[in-house]
């Protein structure tokens, strides 16, 4: 099954997941550093991966043009049909049905991990931006993908185990259950060096890094970063 496909088939799931007040990492602390990373509202953001629309949302309110593209039909009809809706379309981040140079700003929250083609959709972001614009992303942190915690669970001096190989790109899934609530992440972990060669390959020069973790207290997620943001600008 393909990623985008396996992100179709549990897309109810994380509609319920993410629009469960407080529930999610991006309304506890990571969507507002992601947003600490954008540079100020232009003429056009376009929103590559946007699911059932938070970010859109909460780019419009603070002042920006958006149109969003997913590969979901599902999560695209929860956007189009929201109380505060996103303009969307359904397209496969690797070919998005705009025409070149025609925003200043694009932007991947937490899907890059999640598409199939990497490198063309970095390479879409790069036709999509204009020359001086930016492009911001978000992305499960590789070291995050790469390994895992050992011990008990809540152990805040557990060690984090890098097993296999960080260099190897593989896929995996993350089944998560939390107050009630399941959900699974269909992903593929890709080396720092793989998103960096994308980007080089397409033209885009790295300005910003951040990672994110849980703000304390966050016991062992304290030492291991959880997300990588990125902004990077069109040459």
């Amino acid at each position: 099954m393909s990623l985008r496909d396996a992100w179709q088939s549990h897309a109810q799931e994380w509609i319920r997941w993410v629009r469960t007040p407080g529930h999610d990492s991006y309304e506890q602390y990571h969507g507002r550093r992601f947003l600490e990373l954008l540079p100020a509202p232009g003429r056009l953001t376009v929103d590559l991966g946007g699911g059932e629309g938070r970010l859109g949302r909460d780019l419009q309110r603070l002042g920006h043009r958006v149109v969003m593209f997913d590969g979901s039909v599902t999560m695209v009809r929860a956007c189009a049909t929201h109380d505060d809706p996103v303009p969307v379309a359904v397209a496969d981040a690797a070919r998005v049905p705009a025409r070149d140079g025609c925003a200043d700003l694009v932007v991947a929250f937490m899907s890059l991990q999640d598409v199939d083609d990497l490198e063309g959709a970095v390479s879409e972001a790069a036709r999509l931006v204009q020359s001086g614009g930016c492009f911001c992303l978000a992305i499960v942190h590789p070291l995050n993908s790469a390994g895992a915690f050992e011990g008990e669970a809540g152990d805040p001096d557990a060690p984090f185990v890098v097993r296999g190989s960080y260099l190897a790109g593989f896929r995996y899934h993350d089944e998560i259950e939390r107050h009630g609530l399941t959900m699974t992440f269909h992903s593929a972990h890709r080396p720092l060096e793989t998103y960096s060669s994308a980007f080089e390959e397409a033209g885009f020069v790295i300005e910003a890094m951040r990672e994110v973790t849980e703000p304390p207290p966050a016991g062992r997620w304290s030492r291991i970063p959880l997300f990588l943001d990125i902004r990077a600008s069109r040459c």
